[in-house]
């Protein structure tokens, strides 16, 4: 029987344009052995398989997973699948994936999620210094052992960034828009950010002393797919 996916895209620009196509499937109708297999077949940055609320509670269960690995926590996939319950009438409060539970607010058109930055992996981070060096990085340049995290500022001052991402040992030669990697950078920075990643995907970020990172962002459906 085949299986439905809805497909997401996640931190795209207030127009809907861009943003990083994400892959959202109902756990209750897959068979565990198969989420890689899914997952590498859709050949998005990232598949989140969710399981639903139970009794009117306020928090959700999600598995994540790259082309070829699971994650322990991702943000584009928890702000994507917080959006998506949302839209499936169940506004949560917490999502809970294996690297702990996630806090969701929902803010006008924006999804945030709240997640330690010890959660995120650690990323090879690079200040190229000028955009036109970033944009002319190529991803077969950078090694394959370790997720690569490009960025120069756009206004320091407004804590604005533009930013690249490259994971090939994920499945994932270059990431479009990366919640994990926005949770680090504004860790290492220690500080508030507005960051355009990719072609022209935007996420926002909160900074907390106390180890926590908000990231928003908007998101848009592309429908539904079928994968046997």
């Amino acid at each position: 029987m085949a299986i439905d996916v809805t497909v997401l895209r996640v931190f795209t620009d207030p127009e809907g344009n861009y943003g990083n196509p994400l892959g959202v499937v109902d756990n209750s109708t897959v068979d565990p052995a198969d989420r890689q297999r899914i997952a590498t077949e859709l050949g998005y940055s990232e598949t989140i398989f969710i399981d639903f609320p139970e009794g009117g509670a306020s928090t959700a269960h999600a598995r994540i997973f790259t082309p070829a690995v699971e994650l322990p926590f991702a943000g584009h996939p928890t702000v994507g699948a917080s959006w998506w319950l949302r839209e499936q009438g169940y506004a949560i409060k917490t999502l809970q994936v294996p690297a702990g539970i996630v806090q969701v607010i929902y803010d006008g058109d924006l999804t945030a999620v709240s997640a330690r930055a010890e959660w995120a992996p650690d990323f090879a981070i690079y200040d190229l210094g000028s955009v036109d060096e970033l944009m002319a990085a190529d991803p077969a340049d950078y090694s394959d052992d370790v997720e690569h995290y490009l960025w120069t500022w756009l206004d320091r001052s407004a804590g604005k960034i533009r930013s690249r991402m490259f994971a090939t040992h994920l499945g994932v030669p270059e990431d479009e828009a990366t919640g994990a990697a926005a949770v680090r950078i504004t860790d290492y920075l220690s500080r508030d950010l507005d960051i355009v990643q990719g072609k022209g995907s935007m996420i926002s970020t909160e900074w907390s002393p106390e180890g926590w990172v908000r990231v928003a962002g908007r998101v848009v459906s592309d429908g539904t797919k079928h994968i046997d």
